[in-house]
């Protein structure tokens, strides 16, 4: 016997019992999105992989270490998309989607891929819902985004949920206060990582996000990004604040807030939850003012954020299994009555009531213990002659005619 095929390593099956409470999830999210005026769109799986060499950012550890790339057989390198900002803003621009009353609010929730340690809630395949407003610098666009995340999480039950906050500036004066790390990097290179140190230059930013205990004491003392912020920073990122103060969302400010991608501009922000322990981040994102230009089109600024599905599901204490679905109908049979109830079933689901039949051969006996089974309201079994519908509550018994069953059954009302 051959060697049994399994899922790969950080990957995993969504099962049938499973799916209820992702589809509670995107219910929640599209009544809270779409009623802010966000509208759902999908990208494809695969991009060209310039799109997040360009716009997530050569340097950055999705691009160096975790993206699944290939060669398409023409020459072309395609990537399966590791983040959903990128392809958004690519779909924007090639739409022409500027034309259109701004800014324009499109969220989606779609599969991505990472090639990275898979661990409690993270996978190398995985699933956000993410939300991006392109086409307004207005600071009340980043407090909305931030509170349509904070609703989706009260509304899924998410338990022991912070609000990190901070700003990164405009890359102006990202750029002048980068001089200044790279000095104090530079000037403690012997108690860094070997990934920081060769990374000064690169990336210095990303030391903020290091685990190694050097590299952590080192930066204790770094100078910070948001005591360099211009007027005009501070003065949104103030704005930002107040509305969030008005919408009564609690924060900290988080002046070792960097996020994971180069394109992050002003406004930038995390939510995590204590019932996640140490990878306690369920979802963040921030402003980008400079993407859509990275990756060819006009200067455009935008606003978004992405959540993790595992990760929510795992921190609302949502274990993912519910109940079977609702049987209205169950249809049994003898033998020689497939054909009509066949015929009765396929009634009843037109007639808009939930039915299944008898497909594994099972004895009447059998047949009527899997009505019991699936908690089916009504049981019909089926003969040459006609059927008895049978009341799976009161165990009141008709005798009818086949095509009397599913209008008797509709008339006395369904599942009661």
């Amino acid at each position: 016997m051959s060697q049994k095929i399994t899922v790969p390593k950080g990957t995993y099956d969504v099962l049938p019992d499973q799916q209820a409470a992702r589809d509670r999830l995107e219910a929640a999210a599209r009544k809270i999105l779409e009623g802010a005026g966000y509208r759902r769109v999908e990208t494809p799986t695969f991009e060209a992989t310039e799109l997040f060499a360009r716009g997530v950012g050569a340097s950055t550890d999705i691009v160096q270490k975790e993206m699944y790339s290939f060669d398409d057989g023409g020459g072309r390198s395609l990537t399966l998309r590791p983040e959903g900002t990128a392809p958004v803003c690519r779909s924007y621009l090639e739409h022409g989607m500027h034309k259109l009353p701004q800014p324009v609010k499109l969220w989606y929730l779609s599969s991505f891929f990472r090639a990275e340690k898979p661990q409690a809630g993270r996978f190398r395949q995985f699933w956000q819902v993410g939300a991006e407003a392109i086409g307004s610098d207005d600071p009340a666009v980043d407090a909305e985004s931030i509170v349509l995340l904070r609703d989706l999480l009260e509304e899924l039950g998410v338990e022991g949920t912070r609000l990190r906050l901070g700003s990164l500036g405009t890359p102006e004066t990202r750029a002048r206060y980068r001089e200044t790390l790279v000095q104090h990097l530079t000037a403690n290179a012997d108690k860094l990582s070997e990934d920081v140190r060769a990374r000064i230059e690169l990336n210095p930013l990303r030391a903020f996000d290091s685990s190694h205990p050097g590299t952590q004491e080192v930066m204790a003392t770094a100078p910070r990004l948001i005591d360099a912020l211009s007027p005009e920073d501070e003065e949104h990122f103030a704005t930002v604040r107040q509305l969030l103060d008005l919408a009564e969302v609690a924060y900290e400010i988080d002046t070792t807030l960097v996020r994971g991608m180069d394109y992050y501009t002003r406004t930038v922000f995390e939510f995590t939850s204590d019932a996640l322990g140490a990878q306690s981040g369920v979802g963040g994102g921030g402003r980008y003012d400079g993407l859509i230009e990275m990756i060819g089109g006009p200067a455009t600024p935008g606003m978004g954020w992405a959540a993790g599905v595992e990760r929510i599901l795992l921190a609302a204490g949502d274990d993912q299994r519910h109940p079977e679905p609702i049987v209205d109908l169950f249809v049994a049979y003898a033998p020689e009555a497939k054909a009509a109830a066949f015929g009765i079933a396929h009634g009843a689901r037109h007639a808009g009531m939930t039915a299944q039949m008898e497909l594994s051969g099972r004895s009447l006996k059998g047949q009527r213990k899997q009505a019991d089974r699936v908690k089916a309201r009504w049981l019909a079994v089926v003969t040459p002659e006609g059927a008895t519908l049978r009341d799976m509550q009161t165990q009141d018994e008709l005798e009818l005619a086949h095509d009397a069953v599913v209008a008797r059954a509709l008339r006395e009302g369904g599942r009661g």
